[in-house]
């Protein structure tokens, strides 16, 4: 039955990620768009906010057409599993748990040079002066807000919009990596990419905690802290999955942050102590229990939805 293209093809693509992870590789489809993005910045950059608009349409439109022509180039064999490959690439759930774990091992070990090195693999955030605690706090938060990101959100996206989905999706939180952040260059150039990745992941966001909070070993309070905190980030949506982390493990996030010289204070999201190296495996390991409750979800609406307008 038709209906099953893509259903099928995503939860093949969710078994190579737990089986093959994200391959650390040039080649790799995330990183072709990333240097064809950086390629067309050079010409298509300006200080202007349509400028930015300009750059995010023409890449996220290539990425959602490259998507059309390979969901219809073939038959319900080829469909399936372009599927699964599409899926396998813009996922990231496998190597996010795994980042964390080897964070958790340069912890344990004392041996903050390796800890400091590794954190990059995970967030923007200025390692040099940071110590175990401030590393253990910055990996949870990592950890919660990518569960989202790398996880929850392609998942969404590909169960709503087949592999058209999953390409835009990952163009656009790719070039949010790239150029949607505050700084004097992007600052109106990035707007544009930082706006869309909001929309993009607004429901993902929220889905994310209420997965977060239901698997949590009290589920009652961590929703109660994910409805308290979750609006108190200045993101619309890392707020909600760092306080349903919060709530879940029983730690207090938040705090003051350095991204490349320039502070940020966060608002604390939580009620327990802040987190140290143990809770940096219960968090890689509820990223791991929230991104297969995500692929089953999305599976089943895939499948839905599939059901009603087949084809």
């Amino acid at each position: 039955m038709r209906i099953w293209y893509d259903p099928l093809g995503l939860a093949l693509g969710v078994a190579l990620d737990q089986v093959l992870g994200d391959p650390r590789s040039s080649a790799h489809p995330v990183a072709l768009f990333g240097r064809a993005a950086a390629k067309l910045e050079k010409s298509s950059y300006g200080d202007t906010r349509w400028r930015g608009v300009a750059h995010v349409g023409i890449c996220v439109g290539g990425a959602t057409a490259l998507g059309v022509l390979a969901q219809n180039s073939g038959d319900r064999t080829v469909r399936t599993a372009v599927t699964a490959l599409a899926t396998w690439a813009v996922l990231g759930g496998t190597t996010l748990a795994r980042e964390g774990t080897h964070m958790a091992e340069a912890l344990e070990q004392g041996d903050l040079r390796r800890a400091r090195a590794r954190l990059p693999h995970l967030c923007g955030r200025d390692p040099s002066r940071l110590e175990a605690p401030e590393l253990a706090r910055a990996t949870v938060e990592s950890l919660a807000e990518n569960t989202s990101d790398a996880v929850v959100a392609p998942l969404f996206w590909g169960a709503v919009a087949g592999v058209p989905g999953l390409l835009a999706y990952r163009a656009v939180n790719t070039l949010d990596a790239m150029i949607g952040h505050h700084s004097p260059r992007y600052e109106r150039f990035g707007w544009a990419a930082a706006r869309l990745d909001d929309v993009a992941n607004y429901v993902p966001a929220r889905v994310t905690g209420l997965l977060t909070a239901a698997l949590a070993p009290a589920p009652a309070k961590a929703l109660r802290v994910l409805r308290r905190d979750g609006h108190r980030h200045p993101s619309p949506n890392a707020g909600r999955c760092e306080a349903a982390f919060a709530g879940a493990l029983g730690v207090t996030l938040g705090g003051t942050n350095v991204y490349g010289g320039r502070v940020e204070h966060r608002p604390t999201m939580g009620d327990g102590p802040k987190p140290d190296v143990k809770d940096i495996r219960r968090a890689a390991r509820l990223t791991r229990a929230v991104g297969l409750a995500a692929a089953g979800l999305a599976v089943l609406t895939a499948w839905s939805l599939r059901r009603r307008r087949p084809g």
